[in-house]
């Protein structure tokens, strides 16, 4: 199979070099990327904007998510760490965690599609705002040399933070109608955060949508999703990148006719069985495991694991998920570090 061409090309900045990933073009290089959250205890510290003030305090989250760029040599930054903004915004209970711990939402609001709304109010709550004023500093601070991305938790997952996650699980089953109502509901408030991010400054749209193989089947997702998707990736028409966690090679098949540009993928997935099946239809990125290599690893385990990545053609090289914020920042350095000083071609014999 066809991967994008490492050629003898001159030096790409980074933010040129993520988008070309992200498209399957040239490189000099894979990018090192953050597609996810890389908010580490070290990177607090180095920039004094810890959890949980950085989840609500824009030059905050923009000083450590400038951090992954500036102190550890990622090709992008990543300002949104958690996963309950929008769930925040749309009055969910918050439970904001502590400097080494991400929050989580603590209650589900929502028990019928009839309740979904998208309040007028929606990009001015403390959350939604905290991260638009944090993309745009990021902007304007970095000028146009890194990538930013943006993040949005699709439909699927907002049904988990608002309706609950057994309930809606419990629903494919018995009320099927309800999960179509559901995600129709929901997708515009995926739609309207995302677009409300590019205008801020973003390059690119990470959506976040766990229909992992964990919880449910390939067929569910493309009775459910795919379709949602399609439509989301239609009509935002801007760059996006797509994160399930868990085991997803029965459903890469799906991501890649849904539009999505890029595939965030976690190790538990073979990196060479998953560009075979997405074919050089959308980019790869990942799939460095994070409890096991980043977590508790070492530097040398860390440059193990890009080194495999490379050698299977990910065109971007980067954590599985978002990291454990006790993660050590001289292994999230170290990621970097490796992919900087890898070649396809090397890797190859070429």
């Amino acid at each position: 199979m066809q991967t994008a061409s490492v050629t003898t090309i001159r030096p790409l900045s980074p933010r040129r070099r993520f988008l070309s990933a992200l498209f399957g073009g040239r490189l000099d290089r894979p990018s090192a990327a953050t597609p996810t959250s890389i908010a580490c205890v070290g990177l607090m510290e180095a920039t004094g904007a810890w959890f949980p003030e950085a989840h609500l305090d824009a030059s905050k989250m923009a000083a450590l998510a400038a951090a992954g760029h500036t102190l550890l040599g990622y090709d992008t930054v990543a300002p949104l760490f958690s996963v309950i903004t929008e769930a925040a915004a749309l009055g969910a209970e918050i439970d904001w965690g502590r400097r080494d711990s991400l929050p989580i939402n603590l209650t589900s609001p929502w028990a019928d599609p009839d309740d979904v709304r998208l309040p007028g109010d929606f990009l001015d709550q403390p959350s939604t705002s905290t991260a638009l004023e944090a993309i745009a500093i990021l902007r304007r601070e970095l000028g146009q040399g890194v990538a930013i991305l943006g993040k949005v938790m699709g439909p699927w997952t907002l049904a988990y933070h608002m309706h609950g996650v057994s309930e809606f699980l419990i629903d494919i089953v018995l009320e099927p109608r309800r999960v179509h109502d559901f995600l129709a509901a929901l997708a515009p408030i995926s739609l309207a955060f995302a677009r409300a991010q590019m205008r801020a400054g973003a390059d690119a749209i990470v959506i976040a949508d766990h229909a992992t193989g964990d919880m449910v089947r390939a067929d569910t997702y493309a009775e459910f999703l795919l379709p949602v998707h399609q439509s989301l990736t239609a009509e935002l028409g801007c760059p996006t990148i797509f994160h399930c966690c868990g085991h997803s090679l029965d459903r890469i098949e799906y991501f890649a006719q849904a539009g999505f540009d890029a595939y965030h993928f976690e190790s538990a997935n073979d990196a060479r069985q998953a560009m075979r099946i997405a074919g050089g239809r959308m980019s790869l990125a990942g799939n460095i495991n994070g409890p096991e290599v980043l977590l508790r690893g070492t530097p040398r385990d860390v440059q193990r694991a890009v080194r495999l990545a490379a050698a299977a053609g990910l065109q971007m090289i980067a954590p599985e998920c978002a990291v454990a914020p006790t993660t050590p920042v001289e292994n999230l350095k170290a990621l970097a570090d490796a992919v900087a000083q890898t070649y396809w071609s090397k890797l190859r014999g070429d």
